[in-house]
């Protein structure tokens, strides 16, 4: 099997934001796909901040959104242990990256996956063996090909 692709709260928001068309459109793509293959990882900090921001933007949509987090829960979310809080400080302190950056990608990692599709770090980085991958400069025939 080919390794899982995170994906970061934004890419989700995204798909559900419709003031950027081009980017709805692209997050919607690369997460039909990953839903199609089954390589969708994700952590539960993902779905905590997805559900916060669009029930912050968007109060009424509050059954919505839990709604989708059920679904996602299919996605094996990654919980935060000590191991996983312990390697998202080496990170932050390595790569001077925010801790909640780095929380991510030491989730990714934990998930064995070795893309994160984020528009939050710098595409093609590579973080402590997790690449980055800008959803919207980067169609996911690239890596589910």
């Amino acid at each position: 099997m080919t390794a899982p692709i995170f994906v970061d709260t934004n890419v989700f928001i995204y798909a559900v934001d419709s003031r950027d068309i081009e980017k709805q459109r692209k997050a919607s793509l690369w997460l039909a796909e990953l839903w199609k293959t089954r390589r969708g990882r994700i952590s539960f900090q993902v779905l905590q901040e997805f559900f916060v921001n669009v029930t912050h933007k968007r109060p009424d949509a509050r059954e919505e959104a839990r709604a989708e987090v059920r679904d996602l829960l299919a996605w094996r979310p990654v919980q935060t242990d000590v191991a996983i809080l312990e390697n998202a400080w080496n990170i932050q302190d390595r790569y001077q990256i925010a801790f909640w950056d780095a929380l991510i990608v030491s989730a990714a990692k934990s998930a064995s996956c070795l893309w994160l599709l984020t528009e939050d770090l710098q595409p093609d980085q590579s973080i402590d063996g997790v690449t980055v991958i800008n959803p919207f400069q980067c169609d996911p025939d690239r890596l589910l090909a």
